[in-house]
C-alpha cells in the first residue's frame, strides 16, 4: 500500500468526514427555509356565545352570535428575510470548515501511521539481520572455543547477545503489528505491508501566505469563518429591532342575520428597546469581536506551530546527512578494522562481533530518526488541505 492509496482509502471509508458531510447538508437544509415567510395561521372559531338566558349555549337564536374563518400571516421585511439568509449561508460555510478540519484530520493521521508501518518494517529488518548475525556469531564462538581459541566467557557472552537479539526482534513485531493496527483503523482495510518508498521530505507549507492559510488550513479558514457568521449575526439582530407585523382577514358568519367580514393588524409594541432590542445588538457586536481576536491568535498560533515544525524538519535533514556521511563510514570502517586485526593474530571475535553489532545499532539510530523526520514531515504537510480537496468541500 503507498501512501497515496492509503491517503485516498481513508478519506472514501473513514466515517469522520461522513460525518461531517451529514452536518454540511443539514445546515443547507436549514439555510433553505431561513428566507421564507412562517407558515399562515387558520383561525377558526365561535364569538358571542350566550352562556345564560333562554338562548344560551345556542349558537343560532342570537343575532351576535358569528361562527367565525379567518387566516392571519407574519409578515417579515424582505431586508430581514436577507440578512436571515445570509446568515445561514455563513453557517453552512462554518460546516463546510469543519469538514474540511475532519478531512485534514484524517490526512495528516493516516500518513503518520503509514510512515510508522513503513519504518516499523524496516526497523524489523534490522532486527532480524541482527539476530541473524548473532546466531552467526555464536556458532563461530562455540567453533573457536572447540578449537581452544576462544574462552567459555566469549561463548556466554555471545549466547547473551542472540538473546538480547532475539527479545528485540519480538519487541520489534508487536510494535510493527500495532502500527499496522493503527493503519487498519484509519483505511478500514487490512494492511499487510506498505510500499518501501521513502517520502519526499519536502513541504510548502512554510512558505504560504496568510491568504492561503485561509484557504488551505481548517483552523485558520474556520476562524475567518467564524467573522463573517458573527457578522451575520450582528446583522440579523440589527434587522430584528423593527417588529414584524401580522394581518389577519377573517369571515363571521350569523345565521338569519348578514354576514361580516373583518381585517387586522397586530403591531407588537417595543417598550423597552434600549433593555432587549439593542442589547441583542451588544451581544451579538460582542461576539463578533471575539471571533476577531480568536483568529489573530489562530493565525499567529499556526504560524509559530508551522515554523516550529520546519525547523525541526530542516535540522532533523540536517542530522540524517551528517550521520550518513559521518557514522556508517566509521562504523563500517571500524568492524572491517576489527576484522583485519583478528585476522593478524592481533585481535579477538568479540571485538568484531561488538563492531558489527555498532554498525547494526547505529543503523538503527538513523532509521529511527529518519522515522522522526518523516513523522514530522507529515504533520506539516498533511495538515493543510489540498486545493482540490479544499474546493471540493467549497462546492458541495
Amino acid at each position: 500500500m503507498t501512501l497515496n492509496e492509503a491517503l485516498q482509502l481513508s478519506l472514501q471509508r473513514s466515517s469522520l468526514p461522513k460525518a461531517a458531510e451529514a452536518a454540511v447538508q443539514a445546515s443547507r437544509e436549514a439555510a433553505v427555509k431561513a428566507g421564507q415567510l412562517p407558515d399562515p395561521m387558520l383561525k377558526v372559531g365561535i364569538e358571542n356565545l350566550p352562556v345564560n338566558g333562554a338562548d344560551r349555549w345556542s349558537t343560532t337564536r342570537d343575532f351576535m352570535t358569528m361562527r367565525r374563518v379567518g387566516i392571519e400571516q407574519q409578515w417579515v421585511s424582505s431586508d430581514k428575510r436577507a440578512a436571515r439568509s445570509d446568515r445561514a449561508q455563513r453557517a453552512v460555510e462554518a460546516e463546510e470548515g469543519n469538514y474540511l478540519a475532519d478531512v485534514a484530520k484524517v490526512r495528516e493521521e493516516t500518513a503518520k501511521a503509514w510512515v510508522t508501518v513503513l519504518y516499523a518494517q524496516r526497523s524489523l529488518a534490522l532486527v532480524k539481520a541482527l539476530e541473524q548475525q548473532s546466531v552467526d556469531d555464536l556458532t563461530a564462538v562455540q567453533a573457536s572455543h572447540r578449537g581452544a581459541k576462544a574462552t567459555a566467557g566469549d561463548v556466554v557472552q555471545a549466547q547473551l547477545a542472540v538473546t538480547q537479539a532475539r527479545d528485540a526482534t519480538q519487541k520489534s513485531v508487536l510494535e510493527l503489528q500495532n502500527a499496522k493496527l493503527a493503519l487498519s483503523r484509519w483505511t478500514t482495510t487490512p494492511v499487510e505491508s506498505v510500499s518501501d518508498q521513502t517520502p519526499i521530505l519536502e513541504s510548502h507549507v512554510p512558505h504560504l501566505s496568510v491568504e492561503d492559510l485561509e484557504k488551505y488550513h481548517p483552523e485558520i479558514l474556520a476562524a475567518r469563518r467564524a467573522i463573517t457568521l458573527a457578522d451575520a449575526e450582528t446583522t440579523v439582530a440589527t434587522k430584528e429591532r423593527r417588529p414584524d407585523w401580522s394581518i389577519e382577514a377573517g369571515f363571521s358568519q350569523r345565521p338569519q342575520f348578514s354576514n361580516m367580514i373583518s381585517v387586522g393588524v397586530s403591531i407588537p409594541i417595543t417598550v423597552n428597546p434600549s433593555q432587549r432590542q439593542d442589547r441583542d445588538i451588544a451581544e451579538r457586536s460582542a461576539m463578533g469581536t471575539r471571533a476577531r481576536l480568536q483568529y489573530e491568535d489562530a493565525v499567529r498560533e499556526m504560524q509559530t506551530e508551522i515554523r516550529t515544525l520546519a525547523a525541526t524538519l530542516s535540522s532533523q535533514k540536517e542530522r540524517l546527512a551528517r550521520l550518513k556521511a559521518e557514522l556508517l563510514p566509521a562504523a563500517s570502517q571500524q568492524a572491517d578494522l576489527a576484522t583485519a586485526a583478528y585476522r593478524a593474530g592481533t585481535g579477538s571475535l568479540s571485538a568484531i562481533f561488538n563492531a558489527r553489532k555498532m554498525q547494526f545499532e547505529q543503523q538503527l539510530q538513523i532509521t529511527e530518526l529518519e522515522r522522526d523526520a518523516a513523522l514530522t514531515w507529515a504533520r506539516l504537510e498533511h495538515h493543510v488541505v489540498p486545493h482540490e480537496l479544499a474546493s471540493a468541500g467549497r462546492a458541495q
